[in-house]
């Protein structure tokens, strides 16, 4: 089904305008990639950071269950009802979360370290260089070493395996405003559920050329 709507997308550019793409923004899905490949070969290819950090707060959120489940009794405590709280990013948290982080290094040593190295980890996308970033990551990964904190290696291990279309950030010519890329996503996603569903694809093309406002 996913490969099917990437075909349609460039389905729906004039072989001239496939031609002129010269990056690609997508989630670390396979297919997606791989039709890039065929369909727009001479353009690179970035996976979207919002996609990645989703899989880190995945993987903390394993570990956050982990030690749920290890701990009993009053040791509990502080872990049960805090999902939303360590998913977060710390400016984002109201005084309630603020006050449970700081809590969080006596209460829990293992996701305390996980929580830091999951707000750390957002400085990878801070880097110009590929040389630099990838330093980071390098640090970053060696920092695991002995807390067992086996979700992040299996993390880790897949942005090993995806490095290429997160380095490709660290080109200049790559630097677009991926916050702007989410939020135009979001917006097609919203327009076929207000619509219950579009089966016209013109349509729907049409609806997502006009839903941005225009320039000020």
């Amino acid at each position: 089904m996913r490969s099917t709507l990437q075909r349609r997308r460039y389905a729906a550019i004039s072989r001239s305008g496939v031609k002129r793409v010269r990056l690609a923004v997508t989630d670390m899905w396979k297919g997606f990639r791989n039709s890039t490949a065929r369909n727009a070969p001479q353009s690179a290819v970035l996976f979207d950071k919002f996609h990645i950090m989703r899989h880190l707060g995945e993987a903390l959120d394993e570990i956050r269950k982990s030690e749920y489940r290890r701990l009993v009794g009053r040791n509990r405590s502080y872990i049960k009802g805090r999902k939303y709280t360590l998913l977060s990013r710390r400016e984002n948290l109201t005084l309630d979360g603020n006050r449970a982080l700081k809590k969080l290094p006596a209460a829990n040593k293992r996701l305390s370290t996980a929580y830091l190295l999951k707000e750390s980890f957002g400085q990878l996308w801070n880097y110009s260089s590929e040389a630099w970033a990838r330093k980071f990551f390098n640090n970053w990964r060696a920092s695991l070493k002995w807390q067992r904190l086996t979700p992040y290696e299996n993390f880790a291990d897949m942005i090993e395996r995806h490095w290429d279309g997160i380095a490709a950030y660290g080109k200049p010519e790559n630097k677009v405003a991926l916050g702007f890329v989410e939020g135009l996503n979001n917006r097609i996603r919203v327009i076929p559920r207000h619509a219950y569903g579009l089966r016209d694809e013109e349509y729907l093309r049409l609806q997502i050329l006009t839903c941005m406002p225009p320039p000020i």
